[in-house]
């Protein structure tokens, strides 16, 4: 199994699948291998006993995980038996479904508070960052100083989603408030990333998600706030400040623009002109 495990990790490697995607695709793949094995299950054969099985473990999945998670599972057996095992077990198998739903949105309001309530300099610079470009939590994690451009505002994001490369804009006053910062404390910390540590590493993702849930605790938001909801924040103040949608799917690298319309339905501005027919009795 763990040789097996080895080469799976080198295929996803090559084939240029990010360290997220690749300790996600694993972490599922040795759950079932080693289910299938606890169960006498000979998971590398195309057989029916085990697509009776692959399909009885994707049907539990589905007990306690949401589509969008369940996808991971269902990708990472289609790359083990399509990508490492080449058998096409999977054929008659569809994906689930994505879910339809709508991403939570801070008001511009909202926002506003957030930032006041951050006192700390550091933390309140990352909120403002993930708000302002629209960067995933990741992606800010990974941000490095020599990516950033700050005579023209803006910074190139390395090995995003799907490992494409992109540029994204940065706010003038941000680059100002962070310069100052970055004076105060660079000669004591340095290290190549935007935001580090005291050893000058990048931060984790979970350090990143702990600093906005604290401050969304502090300004009182009744939403499930994450880095994410940023991120969403920004490309429905883009939409309703005026920006098409093809500008807006290249500054978040969106690989189809079907995925940044989803903005347009949570965007109120053109309902806020709409009468109500109740007001014109």
């Amino acid at each position: 199994m763990l040789e097996d495990i080895q080469k799976i990790k080198n295929e996803l490697i090559i084939r240029g699948y990010t360290q997220r995607t690749i300790d996600q695709y694993l972490m599922y793949i040795k759950d079932y291998v080693f289910l299938a094995e606890e169960k006498k299950i000979d998971w590398k054969l195309n057989e029916k006993s085990t697509y009776e099985f692959m399909v009885g473990y994707l049907a539990q999945k589905k007990q306690s995980l949401k589509n969008t998670s369940l996808s991971l599972v269902f990708f990472a057996l289609k790359f083990l038996y399509e990508g490492y095992l080449k058998i096409h077990i999977m054929d008659d198998l569809k994906s689930p479904k994505k879910e339809n739903y709508l991403p939570n949105v801070l008001t511009k309001e909202e926002v506003k508070t957030l930032f006041e309530v951050t006192t700390d300099v550091r933390d309140k610079l990352i909120l403002e960052l993930l708000y302002s470009s629209g960067l995933r939590v990741s992606e800010l994690c990974s941000l490095k100083l020599d990516s950033c451009n700050f005579e023209e505002n803006t910074a190139k994001v390395i090995g995003g989603k799907g490992n494409k490369d992109r540029i994204v804009m940065l706010s003038k006053n941000w680059i100002e408030d962070y310069k100052k910062y970055r004076a105060k404390y660079a000669k004591k910390h340095s290290s190549e990333y935007v935001f580090a540590k005291l050893n000058g590493k990048s931060f984790s993702s979970d350090t990143i998600q702990k600093i906005v849930k604290d401050s969304a605790k502090l300004a009182h938001l009744q939403k499930d706030i994450s880095p994410h909801s940023l991120r969403h924040s920004y490309a429905t103040h883009m939409l309703e400040q005026g920006e098409n949608l093809r500008t807006i799917q290249t500054l978040l690298g969106h690989a189809s623009i079907a995925t940044t319309q989803i903005y347009t339905k949570i965007s109120t501005e053109d309902l806020k002109k709409v009468k109500n027919p109740l007001d014109r009795l």
